[in-house]
């Protein structure tokens, strides 16, 4: 039996703004010293090798991070559109089912949740392809630990399907939608309810018969799915949009719950980031009970202070500033929205862009954009080179700050080191290479023309099939 875990990571994580953004989703951010996404796929990859749905615009960030990990990119698939997680799942599923794996055990987990007890998780996994192979379709249920309302909830009978490990699968009673107040504080006092985290484990073919029976229309629209996916945007905009919980999870009867304690986190908002992080350093007089999260890569050492105010929030990243009192950031959604309504241009890219992009091959920060000129820090990871390239509206200037690069400039290479520089003619072609193991390359990019968009490329060859 092969065990498939896979992440579903989608999602604009509106409510972590201004450091989650559309095209860098808080899944990808270094929040923890590690991206959510990275610690996600370390914590599944000792189960089995990792597969991702996700959608297109996660391309690069979803295929960058498999690479570093050593995990094929082409366990990653790529939804034309968001459509929910019935969609992705029936997706997942309909590839497996073409692939021959459909007697395999399956495992869907969020991109973007903490797990700090590993070995508790570990055990629950293994207790649900347990049941899984016994036509259960599995779901993990979180203790919670406060009656909140921003949680769907799992109802469980008293029965027991299996232990093992400590822990035991029970008989799904029901779903529950989030709750309020008082109906969240009778669910703890209850004891037989559980946070619903989305963690679902079955076998492939047993959902694939799932989907027949409670979503044929669904089904029927994944089940053209051509084998080279050339008919994937088609599917997909005949895909209905709904959600596994709401299509299949509330109706079936083949299900059991694993309640378990994960040291779990949704990390769904800065308030709950500031219980889980400590603070950045800050200054403080007559103030307590103050937060500081920054970007310190970009900021550097920024003094923060405080002067007689309580309970803020302060989140500082290079082009954006939060201030939010405390239990009040789930607002954050709402002033982006406010934020969004004031018009495009720069409105729109605070919500969507951050100075910075990741690319294939390395990544590069915007330092100036001005109408005569932009600069840009770019850096380039080991044995990655950028495409072949030209541009018809703008000459560059590099000038090397760290490794030993190689430089084609028409055909010529130039070995540069530290210090150096080469100046791109306007029309030249040119590509960066870096040829060391280990060391990322870095330098620093002047623009000079009359456009500095990155659509002004020409490429002549690339190795990641851009041409």
């Amino acid at each position: 039996m092969e065990f498939i875990p896979t992440i579903l990571s989608g999602g604009a994580g509106t409510r972590l703004w201004p450091v989650s953004r559309t095209k860098f989703p808080k899944q990808f951010c270094d929040i923890f010293n590690s991206s959510l996404f990275q610690m996600t796929l370390d914590r599944l990859s000792k189960l089995g090798s990792p597969w991702v749905v996700t959608n297109e615009g996660l391309k690069v960030l979803t295929e960058t991070a498999l690479r570093n990990s050593a995990i094929p990119v082409e366990q990653a698939l790529f939804e034309p559109k968001a459509n929910n997680t019935a969609p992705a799942i029936a997706f997942l599923c309909k590839v497996l089912q073409q692939q021959g794996k459909q007697k395999s055990v399956v495992g869907i987990f969020p991109s973007d949740h903490l797990v700090d007890n590993a070995k508790n998780f570990e055990a629950a996994v293994k207790l649900g392809i347990e049941c899984a192979q016994k036509g259960q379709v599995v779901t993990l249920g979180i203790k919670p630990t406060y009656p909140a309302t921003g949680y769907g909830y799992i109802e469980i009978t008293k029965d027991v399907f299996k232990t093992s490990g400590g822990l035991s699968a029970q008989p799904t009673k029901g779903f529950r939608e989030k709750p309020n107040f008082d109906t969240a504080e009778n669910f703890i006092a209850a004891g037989n309810f559980f946070w619903n985290a989305g963690m679902f484990i079955f076998e492939a073919a047993t959902m694939i018969e799932h989907f027949k029976k409670w979503m044929p229309d669904l089904w029927a629209v994944i089940d053209t799915l051509a084998p080279n996916f050339n008919n994937l945007k088609e599917v997909y905009a005949r895909c209905p949009s709904q959600s596994i919980d709401y299509g299949i999870m509330e109706k079936i009867k083949e299900q059991v719950c694993i309640p378990c304690d994960l040291g779990w986190s949704d990390v769904g908002s800065w308030d709950e980031i500031a219980k889980l992080k400590p603070s950045a350093p800050k200054t403080e007089v007559d103030s307590y009970r103050n937060y500081v999260f920054s970007e310190s890569a970009s900021i550097g050492d920024k003094v923060v202070g405080f002067i007689d105010v309580t309970d803020l929030i302060v989140i500082d990243t290079v082009d954006a500033l939060l201030i939010t009192k405390r239990d009040s950031s789930q607002k954050v959604k709402t002033l982006l929205e406010i934020i969004l309504k004031s018009g495009p241009g720069r409105a729109g890219k605070l919500a969507a862009e951050h100075p910075f992009e990741i690319r294939p091959w390395g990544r590069f920060e915007v330092l100036r954009d001005t109408d005569g000129f932009k600069s840009k820090i770019i850096q380039v990871n080991p044995g990655q080179q950028l495409s072949y390239q030209s541009h018809a509206k703008r000459a560059e200037h590099w000038v090397i700050v760290k490794g030993n690069p190689e430089v084609t400039l028409d055909d010529v290479v130039h070995q540069l080191k530290p210090g150096e520089n080469i100046y791109i003619p306007q029309g030249a072609k040119h590509r960066i290479r870096n040829p060391d193991k280990k060391e990322i390359v870095e330098f620093v990019e002047v623009q000079v023309g009359t456009y500095f968009g990155e659509d002004d490329i020409v490429r002549y060859q690339d190795d990641y099939k851009r041409v």
